[in-house]
């Protein structure tokens, strides 16, 4: 791996994990290094609205432009929530963050020495080029299994398009493109335009996601595949 090459984020609450996986010169990402989250708050499940204490879950992008290296927690980045997908469904927060000093009200903490080194890791991917980051936050996970223990769970759902996007990731080793439709995420070969993300999708997308649920060999076209 080159030092200033692109990276991604991903972060597992059940697991209590944050990974930064880093792009190799092949062209894929690989896992360079995994942080014990030091706290976030509320549970299993996306963030609905400001004061809910919850910790985001989905598809964010990090720009420099989010980057705090003045922050009242040492370091912050900023995750970007609400995203394109979180306004279409009319959630709220603010200032939802990944930062040090091991307290959280809807952040993803971290004691302020992973802090210094996931900020720099952040940092030096910018400085190589890199304009946007992107941070996948999930439940748990994505396994079938996983989803399977969690079947009766009201955000099942939204979790299983989650994983539509986390299949997408490690079938192509490369950060999916993201786009919403239908206030929905759509991943990769369906993601060919700017979607409204309030109006229906496209007949294309619609087809290809039908596909996808009537067999799960399907996946595989959509650079995906069931884990």
């Amino acid at each position: 791996m080159d030092r200033g090459a692109p990276i991604l984020i991903r972060i597992y609450k059940e697991e209590n994990t944050l990974e930064v996986w880093k792009q190799q010169r092949t062209g894929k990402f690989a896992l360079l290094k995994s942080f014990p989250i030091c706290k976030f708050s509320g549970k299993l499940g996306p963030k609905i609205v400001q004061g809910d204490h919850q910790a985001p879950e989905g598809f964010y992008d990090i720009t420099p432009e989010q980057m705090n290296p003045n922050s009242s927690q040492y370091l912050s980045f900023n995750i970007g929530f609400p995203n394109v997908f979180d306004r279409s469904l009319g959630r709220t927060g603010s200032f939802l963050m990944v930062h040090g000093g091991c307290r959280s009200v809807g952040c993803y903490a971290m004691t302020d020495y992973q802090m210094e080194e996931i900020y720099g890791l952040v940092d030096e991917a910018f400085k190589g080029g890199q304009d946007r980051i992107q941070l996948a936050a999930f439940p748990f996970q994505m396994t079938s299994q996983n989803l399977t223990r969690h079947a009766d769970d009201p955000n099942a759902p939204f979790w299983e398009m989650l994983k539509s996007g986390d299949d997408a990731f490690f079938a192509t080793g490369q950060p999916p493109s993201v786009a919403v439709c239908d206030q929905r995420y759509v991943f990769n070969r369906m993601v060919t335009d700017d979607f409204d993300p309030n109006a229906p999708c496209p007949p294309s997308v619609t087809t290809n996601v039908a596909k996808v649920r009537q067999s799960p060999a399907k996946l595989v076209s959509l650079g995906s595949y069931p884990r």
